[in-house]
């Protein structure tokens, strides 16, 4: 489902439950051709997380990090295909784990203002198609892109807004931003729609919402029908 900060704006909207969205409910999302290999650079909670969504999306993932107690972690929790210790501050280690032949690298190393953008500049010198960084601050991030980042990310911000959402807008399970105004969110259908069909409540006029589907126990009805009754307990 698309949720729009304007009420009269386009969205797209997916209707559901009131469990925790799991991987397994996007997988009408997921190409089965999609063979890119990622890296995480910095295996501290942020960059073990990233490890951990991707393995579990069945992507092959490189875990690396400077301090072998979290290459060792990161190995025995399984969370990543291969994990090694290297100093990624040196771009012969990097290139000789193979680290600038995948087609993403995530640079996870917020807290070390120095190591993390010598990395960043290391990976995209050396040809990097699509590199992420964390970042700690607006200047770290704005160093983050002047040295070559694709993306850059504020995890502690992006969580601080996301509690915001949880604390305030309840039925939200899950949100993906487009943009400032437009986001594909999972929200629990609320008692006061069930058994309406969508044409019923006429969501685009009345909320500026689009279902794009509707689902229940990781199985998904893609672009349902305006006849399609909805009740509690669909995602």
């Amino acid at each position: 489902m698309e949720e729009s900060e304007n009420k009269d704006s386009k969205e797209e909207l997916i209707a559901p439950s009131k469990k925790r969205f799991h991987w397994s409910s996007l997988k009408f999302l997921t190409n089965n051709q999609d063979k890119r290999q990622f890296a995480v650079i910095g295996l501290g909670r942020f960059g073990r997380a990233v490890c951990a969504s991707l393995h579990k999306m069945g992507y092959e993932v490189l875990g690396t990090d400077i301090e072998e107690k979290l290459v060792a972690q990161v190995l025995t929790e399984k969370i990543a295909s291969h994990a090694i210790q290297l100093d990624s501050t040196e771009p012969n280690a990097l290139k000789e784990a193979g680290i600038f032949e995948m087609d993403t690298v995530i640079v996870a190393i917020g807290n070390y203002l120095q190591e993390s953008i010598i990395t960043t500049l290391n990976v995209k010198e050396a040809g990097v198609k699509y590199v992420v960084a964390k970042a700690s601050s607006e200047i770290h991030g704005k160093l983050l892109r002047r040295v070559g980042a694709d993306h850059v990310v504020f995890p502690e911000y992006e969580a601080g807004c996301s509690l915001a959402y949880t604390l305030t807008k309840p039925a939200i399970l899950d949100r993906l931003d487009l943009d400032a105004d437009h986001s594909i969110v999972e929200l629990a259908v609320p008692k006061e729609f069930h058994n309406k069909t969508i044409a019923e409540l006429n969501l685009r006029a009345n909320y500026g919402l689009n279902v794009i589907a509707i689902g229940k126990d990781d199985k998904f009805q893609i672009n349902p029908l305006p006849s399609q009754r909805l009740s509690e307990g669909l995602i």
